[in-house]
């Protein structure tokens, strides 16, 4: 396989970046509005929070893409400003989105909570953008480091290295297979959401320990801190969302 691997009949083939986002992106966007007419919260207030998301999930995937690639400004300018212009990243984007959506949420006055419609389409939207991460290759910048093992995969350069977006992929199932058998017992408003955010910050601060990426401080990445203050943020819901005897109030 060559990578990058175009998709498409003929001449006519597109960059699997395009073409896996943009599926992504509208399976993502159908289930979430289609999710959003089961709450209680009027139209323009919907639309304002989703517009709050977009903004702060844009946001947040360039300065965290900015800050993990932060060591290719002194060595290859042209190139960091072409992963800055080009470049986003999940978590930066998941985080980004919940800091918008709040601070929409907070001039609107609703306190309701509205991250339980997202999740799953959260899910399947970022597991078939990844399928765009692989099929992209070296470009991407998300492989893994160097490995001997029998599924390694050679982006082009020679080296087999951990397919990490299909490690992605398949936890995201995963995820969602195990979602589906917490939501059968009682949770808050809300949880689903959390429950989500945590188990896949805490994945990423895994994962991202076997890619070649810049150390930005104490041997971490700039993704690995995110994820680490963010679950610290959620500490004090870590224990309920995953006791599956909670009581509802």
């Amino acid at each position: 396989m060559d990578f990058p691997v175009y998709i498409g009949v003929g001449a006519v083939k597109l960059h699997p970046h395009i073409f896996f986002e943009a599926i992504a992106y509208s399976i993502a966007l159908r289930l979430s509005l289609r999710n959003f007419r089961q709450d209680t919260i009027s139209p323009p207030q919907r639309s304002s929070i989703i517009v709050g998301g977009l903004v702060g999930a844009l946001i947040g995937a360039k300065v965290l893409v900015m800050l993990q690639h932060i060591d290719i400004v002194w060595q290859h300018q042209e190139q960091f400003f072409w992963l800055l212009l080009q470049g986003k990243t999940v978590v930066g984007a998941l985080l980004g989105a919940v800091i918008g959506v709040e601070a929409t949420k907070k001039l609107l006055h609703v306190d309701q909570s509205t991250g339980d419609a997202f999740v799953y389409p959260l899910i399947l939207g970022t597991a078939i953008g990844r399928l765009g991460c692989f099929f992209t290759g070296l470009s991407d910048r998300t492989y893994g480091i160097a490995t001997n093992l029998p599924w390694g995969v050679d982006f082009g350069d020679g080296i087999s290295r951990h397919p990490t977006q299909l490690y992605e992929i398949t936890f995201l199932f995963m995820l969602m297979i195990f979602l589906k058998v917490r939501s059968r017992y009682p949770m808050h408003s809300g949880d689903l959401f959390k429950f989500h955010l945590i188990s896949y910050l805490s994945f990423r601060f895994l994962i991202d320990f076997i890619k070649p990426d810049f150390h930005f401080a104490l041997e971490l990445t700039a993704i690995q801190i995110a994820c680490v203050l963010a679950i610290v943020y959620y500490r004090n819901s870590i224990t309920r969302l995953f006791n599956f005897t909670v009581k509802t109030v």
